[in-house]
Protein backbone atom coordinates (compact mmCIF):
# COMPACT_ATOMS: atom_id res chain seq x y z
CA UNK A 1 0.00 0.00 0.00
CA UNK A 2 1.27 3.19 -1.13
CA UNK A 3 2.34 5.47 1.99
CA UNK A 4 -0.03 8.35 1.88
CA UNK A 5 -1.03 11.40 4.07
CA UNK A 6 -4.19 13.39 4.97
CA UNK A 7 -3.80 17.19 5.19
CA UNK A 8 -7.06 19.27 6.36
CA UNK A 9 -7.14 22.65 5.26
CA UNK A 10 -9.78 24.53 6.34
CA UNK A 11 -10.56 28.37 4.47
CA UNK A 12 -13.22 29.90 6.71
CA UNK A 13 -14.84 33.27 5.70
CA UNK A 14 -17.15 35.03 8.33
CA UNK A 15 -17.07 38.67 9.21
CA UNK A 16 -19.34 37.82 12.25
CA UNK A 17 -16.33 36.03 13.55
CA UNK A 18 -13.93 38.23 15.42
CA UNK A 19 -10.69 35.75 15.27
CA UNK A 20 -10.22 33.24 13.20
CA UNK A 21 -7.33 30.52 14.73
CA UNK A 22 -6.34 28.50 11.38
CA UNK A 23 -3.03 26.96 11.69
CA UNK A 24 -1.99 28.32 15.58
CA UNK A 25 -1.22 25.18 16.79
CA UNK A 26 -0.82 21.08 15.82
CA UNK A 27 -4.08 19.85 17.29
CA UNK A 28 -7.14 22.36 18.06
CA UNK A 29 -10.96 22.28 16.94
CA UNK A 30 -12.37 25.49 16.28
CA UNK A 31 -15.99 25.63 17.41
CA UNK A 32 -16.62 29.09 15.87
CA UNK A 33 -16.32 27.79 12.21
CA UNK A 34 -18.35 26.99 9.71
CA UNK A 35 -16.26 23.60 8.69
CA UNK A 36 -13.48 22.88 11.43
CA UNK A 37 -10.97 20.34 11.34
CA UNK A 38 -9.55 18.58 14.73
CA UNK A 39 -5.85 18.77 13.45
CA UNK A 40 -4.06 21.48 11.71
CA UNK A 41 -0.22 20.05 10.62
CA UNK A 42 2.05 22.45 10.63
CA UNK A 43 2.63 21.59 6.43
CA UNK A 44 -0.89 22.41 5.58
CA UNK A 45 -1.25 26.08 4.30
CA UNK A 46 -2.48 28.49 7.36
CA UNK A 47 -4.60 31.06 5.68
CA UNK A 48 -7.90 33.18 7.08
CA UNK A 49 -10.09 35.26 5.23
CA UNK A 50 -13.12 36.93 5.75
CA UNK A 51 -16.62 37.98 3.72
CA UNK A 52 -19.63 38.50 4.82
CA UNK A 53 -21.98 35.49 3.38
CA UNK A 54 -19.79 32.78 2.64
CA UNK A 55 -17.76 29.56 3.62
CA UNK A 56 -15.67 27.03 1.46
CA UNK A 57 -13.81 24.31 3.12
CA UNK A 58 -11.63 21.70 1.31
CA UNK A 59 -9.54 18.39 2.03
CA UNK A 60 -7.46 16.60 -0.01
CA UNK A 61 -5.10 13.49 0.33
CA UNK A 62 -1.90 13.27 -1.18
CA UNK A 63 -0.71 10.27 -2.27
CA UNK A 64 2.70 10.19 -4.49
CA UNK A 65 2.44 13.46 -5.61
CA UNK A 66 -1.50 13.51 -7.09
CA UNK A 67 -4.32 15.10 -5.43
CA UNK A 68 -7.75 13.41 -4.43
CA UNK A 69 -9.81 16.51 -3.47
CA UNK A 70 -13.04 16.89 -2.57
CA UNK A 71 -14.32 20.42 -1.62
CA UNK A 72 -17.72 21.92 -0.57
CA UNK A 73 -19.05 25.71 -0.94
CA UNK A 74 -22.01 27.46 0.58
CA UNK A 75 -23.39 30.74 0.21
CA UNK A 76 -26.10 32.43 3.11
CA UNK A 77 -27.54 34.57 -0.13
CA UNK A 78 -28.12 31.69 -2.78
CA UNK A 79 -28.48 28.92 -0.63
CA UNK A 80 -25.83 27.08 -3.71
CA UNK A 81 -24.15 24.02 -2.33
CA UNK A 82 -22.08 21.76 -4.44
CA UNK A 83 -19.51 19.00 -4.11
CA UNK A 84 -16.21 17.59 -5.87
CA UNK A 85 -15.03 14.78 -6.87
CA UNK A 86 -11.85 12.86 -7.58
CA UNK A 87 -8.69 14.43 -8.96
CA UNK A 88 -7.49 17.86 -9.72
CA UNK A 89 -4.20 19.44 -8.20
CA UNK A 90 -4.56 22.37 -5.84
CA UNK A 91 -4.88 25.26 -8.06
CA UNK A 92 -7.96 23.47 -9.51
CA UNK A 93 -10.57 24.34 -6.88
CA UNK A 94 -13.05 26.98 -7.13
CA UNK A 95 -11.99 30.75 -6.04
CA UNK A 96 -12.63 31.83 -2.60
CA UNK A 97 -14.75 34.98 -2.45
CA UNK A 98 -12.88 38.32 -2.01
CA UNK A 99 -14.02 40.66 0.28
CA UNK A 100 -12.20 44.00 0.73
CA UNK A 101 -11.89 44.77 4.39
CA UNK A 102 -9.81 47.52 4.59
CA UNK A 103 -9.67 49.90 7.72
CA UNK A 104 -9.25 53.63 7.56
CA UNK A 105 -9.46 56.20 10.24
CA UNK A 106 -12.54 58.96 9.30
CA UNK A 107 -10.82 62.63 8.26
CA UNK A 108 -12.94 65.62 8.99
CA UNK A 109 -11.61 68.44 6.76
CA UNK A 110 -10.82 71.88 8.34
CA UNK A 111 -12.31 74.75 7.86
CA UNK A 112 -11.73 78.96 7.90
CA UNK A 113 -10.85 80.21 11.42
CA UNK A 114 -11.08 84.07 12.32
CA UNK A 115 -7.63 85.14 12.96
CA UNK A 116 -8.90 87.57 15.75
CA UNK A 117 -11.10 84.50 17.46
CA UNK A 118 -8.19 81.77 16.89
CA UNK A 119 -4.88 83.52 15.81
CA UNK A 120 -2.78 80.10 16.57
CA UNK A 121 -2.68 77.23 13.90
CA UNK A 122 -0.87 74.54 16.74
CA UNK A 123 -0.13 70.90 15.42
CA UNK A 124 2.14 68.16 15.79
CA UNK A 125 4.66 67.52 13.46
CA UNK A 126 4.14 64.72 10.87
CA UNK A 127 6.15 63.39 7.81
CA UNK A 128 4.90 60.29 7.61
CA UNK A 129 4.50 59.43 3.69
CA UNK A 130 2.00 56.45 3.76
CA UNK A 131 -0.90 57.96 2.57
CA UNK A 132 0.25 58.85 -1.09
CA UNK A 133 2.10 55.25 -1.41
CA UNK A 134 -1.23 53.80 -0.46
CA UNK A 135 -3.34 55.91 -3.17
CA UNK A 136 -1.27 54.27 -6.03
CA UNK A 137 -1.67 51.25 -4.65
CA UNK A 138 -5.21 51.69 -4.91
CA UNK A 139 -5.05 53.22 -8.48
CA UNK A 140 -2.85 50.92 -10.00
CA UNK A 141 -5.46 48.16 -9.10
CA UNK A 142 -8.55 49.70 -9.77
CA UNK A 143 -7.59 52.45 -12.16
CA UNK A 144 -10.13 54.56 -10.86
CA UNK A 145 -10.45 57.53 -8.03
CA UNK A 146 -13.46 56.44 -6.89
CA UNK A 147 -11.69 53.30 -5.30
CA UNK A 148 -9.91 55.68 -3.14
CA UNK A 149 -11.55 55.91 0.76
CA UNK A 150 -11.77 59.18 1.93
CA UNK A 151 -10.62 58.23 5.08
CA UNK A 152 -6.80 57.26 2.65
CA UNK A 153 -6.62 60.90 1.96
CA UNK A 154 -4.46 62.83 4.23
CA UNK A 155 -3.16 65.74 2.15
CA UNK A 156 -0.18 66.53 4.15
CA UNK A 157 1.27 63.23 3.72
CA UNK A 158 0.77 62.90 -0.10
CA UNK A 159 2.48 66.58 -0.37
CA UNK A 160 5.10 65.43 2.22
CA UNK A 161 6.22 62.37 -0.08
CA UNK A 162 7.84 64.61 -2.21
CA UNK A 163 10.63 66.49 -1.66
CA UNK A 164 11.21 70.43 -1.70
CA UNK A 165 13.62 73.48 -2.00
CA UNK A 166 15.06 74.22 1.85
CA UNK A 167 15.65 77.43 3.22
CA UNK A 168 18.89 79.01 4.23
CA UNK A 169 20.30 78.08 7.47
CA UNK A 170 20.49 80.00 10.48
CA UNK A 171 23.06 79.63 12.69
CA UNK A 172 21.96 78.15 16.16
CA UNK A 173 18.48 76.64 14.52
CA UNK A 174 17.51 73.38 14.26
CA UNK A 175 15.19 73.91 11.34
CA UNK A 176 15.25 76.21 8.40
CA UNK A 177 12.30 77.64 6.87
CA UNK A 178 11.26 78.12 2.99
CA UNK A 179 7.79 80.20 2.49
CA UNK A 180 6.20 80.79 -0.96
CA UNK A 181 2.84 82.76 -1.41
CA UNK A 182 0.79 83.91 -4.28
CA UNK A 183 -3.20 83.79 -5.69
CA UNK A 184 -4.72 80.46 -4.51
CA UNK A 185 -5.29 78.35 -7.65
CA UNK A 186 -8.84 77.49 -6.89
CA UNK A 187 -10.32 80.77 -5.53
CA UNK A 188 -8.22 83.55 -6.55
CA UNK A 189 -9.73 85.60 -4.00
CA UNK A 190 -7.91 84.14 -1.64
CA UNK A 191 -3.70 83.38 -1.67
CA UNK A 192 -2.04 80.32 -1.38
CA UNK A 193 0.67 80.37 1.61
CA UNK A 194 3.33 77.01 1.48
CA UNK A 195 5.60 77.09 4.51
CA UNK A 196 8.26 73.93 4.35
CA UNK A 197 10.46 73.18 7.42
CA UNK A 198 13.57 71.75 6.97
CA UNK A 199 15.40 69.81 9.90
CA UNK A 200 18.95 70.44 9.62
CA UNK A 201 21.12 67.83 10.11
CA UNK A 202 23.35 67.40 12.89
CA UNK A 203 26.97 66.83 12.60
CA UNK A 204 28.32 64.86 15.36
CA UNK A 205 29.30 61.20 14.91
CA UNK A 206 27.54 58.42 13.86
CA UNK A 207 27.41 55.87 16.93
CA UNK A 208 25.53 53.10 15.22
CA UNK A 209 22.10 51.79 15.40
CA UNK A 210 20.31 49.45 17.13
CA UNK A 211 17.29 48.03 14.41
CA UNK A 212 14.66 45.47 15.72
CA UNK A 213 13.00 44.17 12.82
CA UNK A 214 9.25 43.49 13.51
CA UNK A 215 8.00 41.03 11.23
CA UNK A 216 4.21 40.29 10.69
CA UNK A 217 4.70 36.27 9.86
CA UNK A 218 0.46 35.38 10.59
CA UNK A 219 -0.87 34.16 7.27
CA UNK A 220 -2.54 37.09 6.10
CA UNK A 221 1.14 38.23 5.23
CA UNK A 222 1.33 35.81 2.85
CA UNK A 223 2.35 36.91 -0.95
CA UNK A 224 4.45 38.59 -3.16
CA UNK A 225 3.05 42.26 -2.02
CA UNK A 226 3.59 41.24 1.69
CA UNK A 227 6.01 39.28 3.74
CA UNK A 228 8.11 38.70 -0.01
CA UNK A 229 7.93 42.30 -0.25
CA UNK A 230 9.61 43.60 3.46
CA UNK A 231 12.17 40.45 3.27
CA UNK A 232 13.50 42.22 0.23
CA UNK A 233 13.51 45.84 1.82
CA UNK A 234 15.22 44.54 4.89
CA UNK A 235 17.99 43.08 3.35
CA UNK A 236 18.48 46.43 1.55
CA UNK A 237 18.64 47.94 5.21
CA UNK A 238 20.85 45.44 6.08
CA UNK A 239 23.34 45.06 3.05
CA UNK A 240 23.64 49.31 4.64
CA UNK A 241 25.06 48.09 7.81
CA UNK A 242 28.31 48.12 9.69
CA UNK A 243 29.69 46.74 12.23
CA UNK A 244 28.97 49.76 14.68
CA UNK A 245 24.92 48.45 14.22
CA UNK A 246 23.42 45.59 15.75
CA UNK A 247 20.12 43.97 14.52
CA UNK A 248 17.70 42.52 16.47
CA UNK A 249 14.84 40.20 13.89
CA UNK A 250 11.48 39.19 15.98
CA UNK A 251 8.70 37.43 14.19
CA UNK A 252 4.76 37.01 15.74
CA UNK A 253 2.07 35.30 14.46
CA UNK A 254 -0.09 33.22 17.12
CA UNK A 255 2.92 34.11 19.70
CA UNK A 256 6.33 35.95 19.22
CA UNK A 257 9.69 34.23 18.19
CA UNK A 258 13.25 35.91 18.22
CA UNK A 259 15.17 35.07 15.67
CA UNK A 260 18.04 37.40 15.97
CA UNK A 261 18.70 38.98 19.07
CA UNK A 262 21.84 41.88 18.78
CA UNK A 263 24.01 40.47 16.01
CA UNK A 264 26.84 42.79 14.62
CA UNK A 265 25.66 44.58 11.86
CA UNK A 266 28.20 43.87 9.47
CA UNK A 267 26.33 40.15 9.54
CA UNK A 268 24.95 40.35 6.79
CA UNK A 269 25.16 36.87 5.48
CA UNK A 270 23.64 36.07 8.72
CA UNK A 271 21.06 38.45 8.70
CA UNK A 272 19.86 37.21 5.22
CA UNK A 273 19.35 33.92 6.00
CA UNK A 274 17.42 34.51 9.09
CA UNK A 275 15.45 37.06 7.09
CA UNK A 276 14.83 34.24 3.91
CA UNK A 277 13.86 31.78 6.97
CA UNK A 278 9.69 33.33 7.24
CA UNK A 279 6.70 32.18 6.40
CA UNK A 280 3.61 33.64 6.64
CA UNK A 281 0.98 31.06 8.66
CA UNK A 282 -1.16 31.58 11.94
CA UNK A 283 -3.14 34.48 13.42
CA UNK A 284 -1.90 37.61 14.53
CA UNK A 285 -0.58 38.38 17.93
CA UNK A 286 0.49 41.63 17.46
CA UNK A 287 0.88 42.35 21.08
CA UNK A 288 3.07 39.78 22.01
CA UNK A 289 5.60 40.69 19.04
CA UNK A 290 5.70 44.39 20.18
CA UNK A 291 6.49 43.37 23.80
CA UNK A 292 9.49 41.31 22.49
CA UNK A 293 10.84 43.56 19.86
CA UNK A 294 10.91 46.63 22.53
CA UNK A 295 12.58 43.92 24.88
CA UNK A 296 15.29 43.35 22.41
CA UNK A 297 15.49 47.17 21.95
CA UNK A 298 16.46 47.98 25.04
CA UNK A 299 18.94 44.92 25.77
CA UNK A 300 20.69 46.08 22.95
CA UNK A 301 20.53 49.95 23.59
CA UNK A 302 23.18 52.04 21.78
CA UNK A 303 23.55 55.39 24.36
CA UNK A 304 23.53 58.17 21.58
CA UNK A 305 22.70 55.88 19.01
CA UNK A 306 19.48 55.44 17.08
CA UNK A 307 17.65 52.20 18.91
CA UNK A 308 14.55 51.70 16.82
CA UNK A 309 11.73 49.33 16.34
CA UNK A 310 10.82 48.64 12.56
CA UNK A 311 7.19 47.15 12.38
CA UNK A 312 6.21 45.28 8.67
CA UNK A 313 2.96 44.26 8.78
CA UNK A 314 -0.89 44.78 7.15
CA UNK A 315 -2.05 45.65 10.77
CA UNK A 316 -4.47 43.09 10.77
CA UNK A 317 -4.52 41.88 14.56
CA UNK A 318 -6.97 39.14 15.67
CA UNK A 319 -5.28 37.96 18.93
CA UNK A 320 -3.72 39.43 21.81
CA UNK A 321 -4.34 43.42 22.05
CA UNK A 322 -6.54 44.07 18.86
CA UNK A 323 -8.38 47.20 19.09
CA UNK A 324 -6.76 50.30 17.82
CA UNK A 325 -7.00 52.18 21.30
CA UNK A 326 -5.16 49.02 23.38
CA UNK A 327 -2.57 48.85 20.74
CA UNK A 328 -1.91 52.56 21.05
CA UNK A 329 -1.80 52.56 24.73
CA UNK A 330 0.99 49.80 24.85
CA UNK A 331 3.14 52.19 22.41
CA UNK A 332 3.03 54.97 24.45
CA UNK A 333 3.79 52.55 27.23
CA UNK A 334 6.89 51.56 25.33
CA UNK A 335 7.85 54.52 23.75
CA UNK A 336 9.22 55.58 27.34
CA UNK A 337 11.87 53.63 26.94
CA UNK A 338 13.82 56.16 24.37
CA UNK A 339 12.85 53.44 21.37
CA UNK A 340 11.65 55.06 18.57
CA UNK A 341 9.38 53.25 15.93
CA UNK A 342 8.90 53.35 12.25
CA UNK A 343 5.99 51.53 10.85
CA UNK A 344 5.87 49.97 7.18
CA UNK A 345 2.65 48.59 5.58
CA UNK A 346 2.25 46.13 3.39
CA UNK A 347 -0.76 44.37 1.20
CA UNK A 348 -4.53 44.83 0.38
CA UNK A 349 -7.84 43.71 1.11
CA UNK A 350 -7.37 43.19 4.61
CA UNK A 351 -5.29 46.16 5.27
CA UNK A 352 -5.28 48.52 8.22
CA UNK A 353 -4.05 51.66 7.44
CA UNK A 354 -6.15 52.72 11.18
CA UNK A 355 -4.10 50.67 12.75
CA UNK A 356 -0.82 50.85 11.29
CA UNK A 357 -1.03 55.40 11.00
CA UNK A 358 -2.38 54.96 14.47
CA UNK A 359 0.49 52.90 15.98
CA UNK A 360 3.14 55.13 14.76
CA UNK A 361 1.47 58.64 16.16
CA UNK A 362 1.38 56.63 19.17
CA UNK A 363 5.31 55.75 19.29
CA UNK A 364 7.00 58.91 18.52
CA UNK A 365 7.35 57.21 15.37
CA UNK A 366 6.43 57.59 11.41
CA UNK A 367 4.85 55.30 9.03
CA UNK A 368 5.04 54.50 5.25
CA UNK A 369 2.72 51.91 2.97
CA UNK A 370 5.30 50.08 1.04
CA UNK A 371 3.57 49.25 -2.44
CA UNK A 372 6.65 47.63 -4.82
CA UNK A 373 10.26 47.20 -4.66
CA UNK A 374 11.13 50.90 -5.73
CA UNK A 375 9.09 52.32 -2.60
CA UNK A 376 11.31 49.90 -0.43
CA UNK A 377 14.85 50.99 -1.73
CA UNK A 378 13.52 54.59 -1.19
CA UNK A 379 12.58 54.43 2.50
CA UNK A 380 15.04 51.96 3.87
CA UNK A 381 18.32 52.98 1.64
CA UNK A 382 18.01 56.34 0.18
CA UNK A 383 15.88 58.06 2.68
CA UNK A 384 17.15 56.12 5.48
CA UNK A 385 18.62 59.01 7.55
CA UNK A 386 15.52 61.10 7.52
CA UNK A 387 13.55 58.06 8.19
CA UNK A 388 15.35 56.22 10.94
CA UNK A 389 17.84 58.94 12.23
CA UNK A 390 16.09 61.29 14.61
CA UNK A 391 17.23 64.97 15.08
CA UNK A 392 14.40 66.10 17.11
CA UNK A 393 11.46 64.30 18.72
CA UNK A 394 8.16 66.06 20.19
CA UNK A 395 8.39 68.52 17.67
CA UNK A 396 5.78 70.90 17.38
CA UNK A 397 4.78 73.87 15.41
CA UNK A 398 2.07 77.02 16.44
CA UNK A 399 1.72 79.84 13.82
CA UNK A 400 0.37 82.96 15.13
CA UNK A 401 -1.24 84.48 12.37
CA UNK A 402 -1.12 88.66 12.60
CA UNK A 403 -4.65 90.04 12.41
CA UNK A 404 -3.37 93.21 10.95
CA UNK A 405 -2.80 91.05 8.10
CA UNK A 406 -4.79 88.14 8.14
CA UNK A 407 -8.55 87.79 8.50
CA UNK A 408 -9.43 84.33 7.56
CA UNK A 409 -7.32 80.71 7.06
CA UNK A 410 -7.98 77.26 6.20
CA UNK A 411 -5.03 74.82 7.38
CA UNK A 412 -4.90 71.95 4.68
CA UNK A 413 -3.95 68.54 5.92
CA UNK A 414 -2.84 67.86 9.43
CA UNK A 415 -6.53 67.13 10.67
CA UNK A 416 -5.34 64.07 12.90
CA UNK A 417 -2.29 66.16 13.83
CA UNK A 418 -4.23 69.40 15.51
CA UNK A 419 -3.71 70.32 19.07
CA UNK A 420 -5.02 72.54 21.99
CA UNK A 421 -2.62 75.95 21.95
CA UNK A 422 -2.32 75.04 25.50
CA UNK A 423 -0.41 72.06 24.51
CA UNK A 424 2.57 73.82 22.57
CA UNK A 425 4.35 74.65 25.86
CA UNK A 426 3.43 71.23 27.33
CA UNK A 427 6.03 69.14 27.64
CA UNK A 428 3.95 66.35 28.07
CA UNK A 429 1.94 66.37 25.23
CA UNK A 430 3.56 64.49 22.19
CA UNK A 431 4.64 65.80 19.57
CA UNK A 432 6.34 64.48 16.37
CA UNK A 433 9.70 62.50 15.19
CA UNK A 434 11.93 64.42 12.59
CA UNK A 435 14.76 62.52 10.56
CA UNK A 436 17.42 64.58 9.69
CA UNK A 437 17.53 66.28 6.35
CA UNK A 438 13.18 65.49 6.58
CA UNK A 439 10.67 68.03 5.85
CA UNK A 440 7.40 69.39 6.55
CA UNK A 441 5.24 71.30 4.57
CA UNK A 442 2.01 72.53 5.48
CA UNK A 443 0.00 74.96 3.06
CA UNK A 444 -2.83 77.71 4.25
CA UNK A 445 -5.54 78.88 2.52
CA UNK A 446 -5.63 82.56 3.69
CA UNK A 447 -7.92 85.76 3.37
CA UNK A 448 -6.46 89.66 4.14
CA UNK A 449 -7.99 92.55 5.65
CA UNK A 450 -7.70 95.36 3.54
CA UNK A 451 -7.85 97.49 7.31
CA UNK A 452 -6.23 97.17 10.67
CA UNK A 453 -8.99 96.79 13.22
CA UNK A 454 -10.64 94.13 14.94
CA UNK A 455 -12.92 92.35 11.47
CA UNK A 456 -16.10 94.34 12.90
CA UNK A 457 -15.65 91.92 16.18
CA UNK A 458 -17.84 93.86 19.02
CA UNK A 459 -16.92 92.24 21.99
CA UNK A 460 -18.86 93.76 25.38
CA UNK A 461 -16.45 92.31 28.57
CA UNK A 462 -12.83 92.58 26.67
CA UNK A 463 -10.78 94.73 24.52
CA UNK A 464 -9.77 93.62 21.19
CA UNK A 465 -7.80 96.01 19.72
CA UNK A 466 -4.40 95.22 17.89
CA UNK A 467 -1.69 96.59 19.71
CA UNK A 468 0.24 100.01 19.06
CA UNK A 469 3.04 97.94 17.75
CA UNK A 470 1.50 95.46 15.44
CA UNK A 471 3.68 95.53 12.05
CA UNK A 472 1.87 94.90 9.21
CA UNK A 473 4.74 94.04 7.19
CA UNK A 474 4.86 90.85 9.33
CA UNK A 475 2.66 87.86 7.90
CA UNK A 476 2.84 85.80 10.91
CA UNK A 477 5.58 84.48 13.34
CA UNK A 478 5.86 80.09 13.41
CA UNK A 479 7.52 79.16 16.60
CA UNK A 480 8.85 75.61 17.03
CA UNK A 481 9.16 73.45 19.90
CA UNK A 482 11.23 70.05 19.91
CA UNK A 483 13.20 67.85 22.37
CA UNK A 484 16.84 66.57 21.60
CA UNK A 485 16.63 62.41 20.84
CA UNK A 486 17.39 62.21 24.38
CA UNK A 487 16.13 65.10 26.25
CA UNK A 488 12.64 65.26 28.42
CA UNK A 489 13.01 69.44 28.37
CA UNK A 490 11.97 71.42 25.16
CA UNK A 491 13.56 73.82 22.99
CA UNK A 492 11.61 76.84 21.39
CA UNK A 493 13.00 78.52 18.20
CA UNK A 494 11.14 81.02 15.81
CA UNK A 495 10.99 82.05 12.45
CA UNK A 496 9.51 85.56 11.12
CA UNK A 497 7.85 84.99 7.91
CA UNK A 498 7.13 89.02 6.17
CA UNK A 499 3.81 89.78 4.31
CA UNK A 500 3.49 90.02 0.82
CA UNK A 501 3.72 87.44 -2.36
CA UNK A 502 6.16 86.15 -4.37
CA UNK A 503 7.58 86.94 -7.85
CA UNK A 504 7.56 83.94 -9.58
CA UNK A 505 5.48 80.54 -8.85
CA UNK A 506 8.58 77.78 -8.53
CA UNK A 507 7.81 74.27 -9.59
CA UNK A 508 8.02 73.24 -6.04
CA UNK A 509 4.76 75.64 -5.11
CA UNK A 510 3.15 74.38 -8.49
CA UNK A 511 3.39 71.04 -7.68
CA UNK A 512 1.91 70.98 -4.10
CA UNK A 513 -1.18 73.05 -5.32
CA UNK A 514 -1.43 70.38 -7.78
CA UNK A 515 -1.57 67.49 -4.81
CA UNK A 516 -3.96 69.90 -3.16
CA UNK A 517 -6.45 70.24 -6.15
CA UNK A 518 -5.78 66.37 -6.56
CA UNK A 519 -6.89 65.58 -2.78
CA UNK A 520 -9.84 67.71 -2.94
CA UNK A 521 -10.98 66.22 -6.12
CA UNK A 522 -10.68 62.87 -4.75
CA UNK A 523 -11.95 63.71 -1.08
CA UNK A 524 -14.86 65.77 -2.70
CA UNK A 525 -13.99 68.89 -0.86
CA UNK A 526 -16.71 71.75 -0.07
CA UNK A 527 -13.26 74.02 -0.40
CA UNK A 528 -13.01 72.70 -4.02
CA UNK A 529 -13.86 76.01 -5.77
CA UNK A 530 -12.75 76.02 -9.69
CA UNK A 531 -10.34 72.92 -9.14
CA UNK A 532 -11.00 69.85 -11.59
CA UNK A 533 -8.81 66.81 -12.16
CA UNK A 534 -7.67 68.66 -14.96
CA UNK A 535 -6.61 71.70 -13.31
CA UNK A 536 -4.53 69.73 -10.65
CA UNK A 537 -2.85 67.88 -13.57
CA UNK A 538 -1.95 70.91 -15.13
CA UNK A 539 -0.23 71.85 -11.76
CA UNK A 540 1.52 69.19 -11.23
CA UNK A 541 3.00 69.20 -14.38
CA UNK A 542 4.47 72.56 -14.00
CA UNK A 543 6.02 71.32 -11.06
CA UNK A 544 6.99 67.30 -12.72
CA UNK A 545 9.60 68.44 -15.00
CA UNK A 546 12.57 69.97 -12.40
CA UNK A 547 12.50 67.61 -9.92
CA UNK A 548 12.70 64.04 -9.22
CA UNK A 549 11.25 61.43 -11.72
CA UNK A 550 8.45 60.27 -8.26
CA UNK A 551 6.92 63.32 -9.43
CA UNK A 552 6.72 62.59 -12.84
CA UNK A 553 5.49 58.87 -12.56
CA UNK A 554 2.47 59.79 -10.20
CA UNK A 555 1.37 62.40 -12.51
CA UNK A 556 1.48 59.87 -15.69
CA UNK A 557 -0.59 58.02 -13.29
CA UNK A 558 -3.20 60.68 -12.28
CA UNK A 559 -3.06 61.67 -15.97
CA UNK A 560 -4.08 57.95 -16.62
CA UNK A 561 -6.80 57.51 -14.20
CA UNK A 562 -8.30 60.88 -15.24
CA UNK A 563 -8.07 59.73 -18.55
CA UNK A 564 -6.70 63.60 -19.85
Amino acid sequence: MKKSKLISLVLTFSLTLTTILTGCSSSESYKDAAYSTATTYESAPSISYKTEDSSFAVAYAEEDGAYDAAYRYSSAESGMAGQAGQGGELGSLPTAPEMNTEEYLDVKESGFKKTTVSPLSTFAADVDTGSLSNIRRLLNESNSFSSIPSGAVRTEEMINYFDYTAGAREDGKRFSLNKELHTCPWNEDNDLLMLTVTANEVQDGYVGSNFVFLVDTSGSMYGSDRLDLAVKGFKMLTDSLTENDRVSLVTYSGSFETILDGVSGDQHSRIRRALDSLEASGCTNGSAGINEAYRCAEDNFIKGGNNRVIVASDGDMNMGITSTSGLTDLIREKKESGVFLTVLGFGAGNYSDANMESIADAGNGNYYYIDCEQEARRVLVDKLKSTTVTVAKDVKFQIEFNPAVVAEYRQIGYENRTMAAEDFNDDKKDGGEVGAGSQVTVCYEISYNKEAGNNGIELKYQENKLKESTKRSEMLTLAIRYKEPDADTSVREEHVVLSGTDDRVSPDYAWAAGIIELSMNIRGSEYIGTSTYETALMLMSAGAESRDEARSDFRDLIKKTARI
